[in-house]
């Protein structure tokens, strides 16, 4: 068996004063972002650590992850973890694959997380990323941590495809079509009459805890998930809509459909009848400044303390496609700040784990803070008909920045105006 050195609490703390450490946290993403998984006093991460999930060993693309995040074999590496032995797994493997210099540290449960003197972080609103575990807890009718609620809904997000949730979801979980809450004829969010009497219909009131997600294509069996390339991320677009109406607690599966398959849950193909309420329960929309339109899009462009953000792949952003069948213009909104989304309008690669949960945090803010994208400016993103808008927009909302909108009409609606400038090739300055 092979030796691994283990350093205790005091050297781990010398070791992160000198900044000489690439600190490696292989528990789940959500333990990582904030929720306390195994009853620790203080949920998050040591303060500094990046995520590296035990989960991610079994998938083939593990050592690319290594080269993503810049973790080079003569590095210095520390990994912590829950268990001994989960630490252990990972530090084996990096050392199979040639990195010299790892250690592990096993004081996270018993001694860090349990010091309020030892530096920690969390995601700012992790709540609204919820687990599958957590999701469990709340449909087996135990008590989930950070919920006081006695209504909730689990909605299986979809477009046009219900037989993506008849062929396996969770259970108890209704099905929502995107279209219930967005206009095929402008992909806008629908009028306030017409989300009121969805809503009210889905059994949503402004008080239910709705817990949404989707499906993603499986990578080794498409079949086994029909239709579903862009379900998770439409469940997260209906998460905006719901939030702009009104809906005080919209939370979102972490990684979709396929963390709950991951975590080894039972599903269901009962087809789960919707409970209509009588009233909503608010004026919609009760968070207006969550969504921007046309013309204050123009303003902000104009603004020195807003910007518009564009989460769209790189052959759209300078023109060589539009990115979609039914739109004709290709190009840029003159002004726009760049958030390349990943290799075409159907991908969000650059916002997400292997395991299609939402990329480490610390990683979006320092791609964004390259690009000139801060959270002291009001941000509006957008895309080409909001959905990729909308992930992006969930990323910075879950990161506590505090003025975030998407922009609804996005390229689709602005391309669509003969007299609205745009660009296309090349970015001068690129």
């Amino acid at each position: 068996m092979h030796a691994l050195k283990e350093i205790d609490t005091g050297v781990l703390k010398d070791l992160l004063e000198n900044k000489d450490i690439h600190l490696t946290d292989v528990r789940s993403i959500d333990a990582y972002n904030g929720w306390p998984m195994r009853g620790e006093a203080r949920g998050g991460h040591i303060r500094g650590a990046r995520t590296l999930p035990e989960k991610w060993l079994g998938y083939p693309e593990w050592k690319n992850i290594l080269q993503f995040k810049h973790i080079l074999k003569d590095d210095t590496i520390v990994v912590y973890g829950y268990t001994p032995e989960e630490s252990r797994k990972t530090a084996l493997q990096l050392v199979e694959h040639g990195f010299q210099n790892v250690s592990v540290y096993n004081g996270f449960l018993s001694e860090w997380s349990a010091d309020d003197s030892l530096p920690m972080e969390k995601l700012a609103n992790y709540r609204q990323l919820v687990s599958p575990e957590w999701v469990k807890s709340l449909i087996s009718g135990a008590a989930p941590l950070e919920y006081d609620n006695d209504r909730y809904v689990v909605c299986h997000g979809h477009y046009r495809n219900r037989d993506a949730y008849l062929s396996g979801h969770i259970p108890g979980a209704i099905d929502m079509d995107t279209l219930a809450l967005e206009s095929p004829e402008t992909w806008n969010r629908r009028s306030p009459a017409e989300l009121k009497a969805a809503l009210e219909q889905h059994g949503i009131t402004v008080d239910t805890t709705v817990v949404l997600y989707g499906k993603f294509m499986h990578p080794d069996n498409a079949d086994d998930f029909p239709g579903s390339a862009a379900g998770h991320i439409g469940a997260i677009r209906l998460a905006f809509i719901m939030m702009y109406a009104g809906v005080k607690d919209v939370r979102v599966l972490n990684g979709g459909y396929r963390s709950w398959i991951d975590a080894g849950f039972d599903t269901s193909t009962e087809d789960e009848p919707k409970q209509q309420v009588a009233e909503f329960g608010a004026d919609i929309p009760a968070r207006p400044e969550l969504a921007v339109d046309t013309p204050e899009a123009k303003e902000m462009i104009r603004a020195e303390d807003e910007d518009i953000i564009c989460v769209r792949s790189y052959p759209e952003y300078i023109g060589e496609v539009s990115g979609y069948n039914y739109i004709k213009k290709k190009g840029r909104i003159p002004g726009a700040v760049f958030a390349d989304c990943g290799s075409d309008a159907y991908h969000m690669q650059n916002y997400r784990n292997l395991d299609h949960t939402t990329r480490e945090y610390h990683e979006t803010a320092a791609i964004w803070k390259h690009s000139g994208i801060v959270p002291e400016k009001h941000l509006a993103f957008y895309c080409g008909t909001g959905w990729r808008g909308s992930e992006a927009w969930f990323n910075a909302l879950v990161m506590g920045w505090p003025n975030v909108s998407v922009y609804d009409g996005g390229w689709f609606e602005w391309s669509n105006d003969p007299d609205n400038p745009y660009e296309t090739g090349e970015p001068k300055g690129s």
